[in-house]
């Protein structure tokens, strides 16, 4: 039987289904995805942690979220950048976060190929930010996995040093940075809630 596209909550209004499974992913549905994003640091933070995600379900990211930030020094870049092969050490021995060294290390390296731009890191990544849609899919099955603006996000942000940003990921960034919408038609969220 196939799975609803909205739930009904207990305070009446209707959010896209995978927005109700639990109460982090409720907040997180209804205070953060698709709500634009344009703080250096949180999207800063959103690159890394969607690249920790990469493999993974998003709860698993967001239940150990506040670790993250711990660890990480809040994604300021400029902190993140100056960890040393210890502190990686020390990482992989903290088992609040992901523990996975390619991740920590490009977590590191993407603090280091930040602070090298040439341009905000806001700017570079909403430059990539599409068109708005005329209206809100209809369903999950309407939403890409990948699209022509985030492979090109991801090939540009390859070329500037970045690592675990592959075109898939980045659409989840722009998802969760607000740069596309796709809360489902009739979702209280979605910018054309009445649309079908």
């Amino acid at each position: 039987m196939p799975r609803p596209e909205l739930v009904i909550g207990d305070d009446g209004l209707a959010r896209c289904a995978w927005g109700t499974s639990s109460d982090e992913y409720r907040r997180y549905h209804d205070d953060e995805w698709g709500t634009p994003q344009h703080d250096p640091t949180r999207l800063f933070e959103k690159v890394c942690l969607e690249g920790f995600q990469a493999g993974l379900s998003w709860i698993t990211i967001l239940r150990r979220r506040p670790a993250f930030r711990e660890l990480f020094h809040g994604f300021d870049p400029r902190l993140v950048a100056a960890m040393t092969d210890d502190d990686v050490e020390r990482l992989l021995g903290d088992e609040r976060i992901i523990r996975h060294r390619g991740k920590i290390e490009a977590t590191i390296q993407n603090a280091r190929a930040t602070l090298a731009l040439d341009v905000p890191i806001d700017q570079l990544l909403w430059g990539f930010a599409p068109s708005p849609r005329a209206a809100a899919p209809a369903s999950f099955a309407e939403v890409p996995a990948t699209t022509a603006e985030s492979v090109a996000m991801s090939k540009e942000l390859r070329r500037r040093g970045f690592r675990f940003v592959g075109p898939t990921t980045m659409y989840a960034l722009m998802q969760a940075a607000g740069m596309v919408d796709d809360h489902v038609a009739g979702c209280f969220r979605a910018k054309h809630p009445s649309s079908v």
